[in-house]
């Protein structure tokens, strides 16, 4: 692989890593320059170092020789590749995730939690038991910041954040509180998975990095959902999203009008159309209007909630135009937004240079959809970053479609080809790739009610859908078991407050 082509943002940013290799060389010089003692007998020993002090450089000097294998995205298939990258890396490489949230956004749930109150806390769950199964745990490490851009070079990579962190973090023993962390806004890697995912409106996503403001963007939800003077509620999105919360409103608060706007006659056009149908069907059991086939044209900022003066009852109630591109227009009483995914490719963009002979952010980014190109085998397919980056997940140009089921899968053969990547496999045939599988979903219909659904195999002669219709749906979603599989077993309901 050609390493002179780079992705650069800022041209000064290897400083940081030759700033650490002086640091590292001042250390050896200190050593050598230290006092020196007279045994009894004549002889030149070295003063001994406090114990605390010895067991800090060691650990610092530790952390300083590990090669780190970053993962920048901490949503479900980021957190599926760093725990499989820790359970599998070789003793000479550790994995640093770097994640914004301080906590797992389990996202599935928002739609529910932003109609349901009193759950909003369950959905935010502590990456503290992350690493807890690897042979090494406390080799690996979560950085909270968001990365803003990238440099690669002969020289090395390096990942710029928005925000210093301590680096690397080093335990203090028992003795001293001195971690000898240095804290910087830079960090080096030598593979890199991106699993940034996409982003949703409100409520499908949180703006917040921190649990308490993420509960209260829950809370301002279903506050203006749940008031009385939301007589008419209007979704606009006919995808997961809008489907589940229109099913969830409309069971849990059957006088209010719930309206559902979206640009195409089929809802979920990704699915074979017996899902829009089965759908349809059960729209018309709990009495929700559908505007189909018809576009809303989305105002600068989205809609607004009602304010704190309009929930207490002062001054009224303004009422929110949805207006759809046929002229017509829609009144409600709240707007809620569910439509589309944005790539998070922001930090890929951000330092991306443009060659005067080629487009490179082009051969990088699909310009189509805004996602990255990449391999069977989960590389970029840009052989200038092939040997060391990979992307995984949403944010992937796979050809599989956009869910967490498939970008698990992705994040485990990219995990697996970091590894023989390390140990000099380097041949394609060498690696594993994925098989693009249909599309399949489990979608919430209400409170209980369920489907499991699957579209055609095609390739291998399906022409119907294989699904399955339940009613075993939890109000909660099951977060208990959710909060287990992340390794966290809760024996309290004070616990979901971590």
């Amino acid at each position: 692989m050609n390493h002179s082509t780079r992705i650069s943002l800022f041209s000064a940013s290897l400083v940081g890593a030759a700033s650490a290799v002086v640091f590292l060389f001042s250390l050896v010089l200190l050593q050598l320059q230290m006092p020196m003692d007279r045994g009894t007998s004549g002889d030149t020993v070295q003063q001994p170092q406090p114990p605390a002090q010895q067991t800090d450089m060691a650990a610092t000097a530790t952390a300083n020789a590990l090669k780190n294998v970053v993962v920048v995205g901490g949503s479900f298939v980021g957190k599926a590749a760093a725990k499989e990258l820790a359970n599998i890396l070789p003793p000479t490489h550790r994995v640093v995730l770097i994640e914004p949230h301080t906590h797992f956004h389990h996202l599935f749930a928002f739609p529910r939690f932003a109609i349901l109150p009193s759950h909003e806390h369950k959905a935010f769950i502590p990456y503290t038991s992350l690493f807890s199964s690897s042979p090494s745990p406390s080799t690996h490490m979560i950085l909270p910041a968001k990365v803003l851009s990238l440099t690669t070079s002969p020289k090395g990579n390096l990942l710029t954040l928005d925000r210093p962190v301590s680096y690397p973090p080093c335990a203090p023993s028992p003795l001293t509180t001195n971690t000898n962390t240095t804290t910087t806004t830079q960090i080096p890697f030598d593979y890199l998975l991106c699993a940034t995912g996409t982003r949703l409106s409100p409520p499908g996503n949180s703006p917040h990095d921190t649990k308490p403001l993420s509960v209260s963007f829950l809370q301002e939800f279903n506050r203006a959902i749940g008031h009385p003077a939301a007589k008419h509620v209007i979704i606009v999105g006919g995808g997961a999203v809008g489907v589940q919360m229109a099913c969830d409103l409309k069971e849990l608060y059957p006088s209010k009008r719930v309206t559902l706007v979206h640009s195409r006659e089929q809802l979920m056009p990704l699915y074979h159309e017996r899902l829009s149908e089965i759908i349809k069907t059960r729209f018309a059991e709990l009495g929700v209007e559908t505007r189909l086939g018809m576009r809303a044209v989305i105002p600068q900022g989205g809609w607004t909630l009602p304010s704190e003066e309009e929930l207490r009852g002062e001054g009224g109630w303004e009422k929110r135009v949805v207006r759809l591109v046929d002229g017509s227009a829609l009144e409600g009483d709240v707007v809620v937004q569910a439509t589309g995914q944005r790539p998070n490719n922001e930090f890929l963009l951000a330092g991306l240079e443009r060659d005067p002979e080629e487009n490179l952010k082009d051969k990088v980014i699909n310009p189509l959809n805004g996602f990255v190109r990449v391999k069977k085998t989960m590389q970029f397919a840009d052989e200038r970053f092939s040997d060391f980056m990979f992307a995984v997940g949403d944010i992937a140009d796979s050809g599989a479609h956009k869910a967490a089921r498939p970008g698990s899968v992705q994040a485990a053969v990219a995990a697996r080809n970091v590894v023989r990547l390390i140990e000099g496999k380097k041949e394609e045939e060498d690696l594993e790739s994925i098989e693009v599988q249909p599309p399949a979903i489990h979608l919430t219909l209400g409170l209980t009610k369920n489907i499991i659904f699957r579209n055609p195999n095609t390739a291998a002669g399906q022409v119907e859908p294989t699904y399955t219709l339940k009613e075993d749906g939890e109000e909660d979603m099951g977060m208990e078991r959710v909060w287990e599989r992340n390794g966290i077993k809760v024996s309290g309901p004070q616990e979901y407050h971590l």
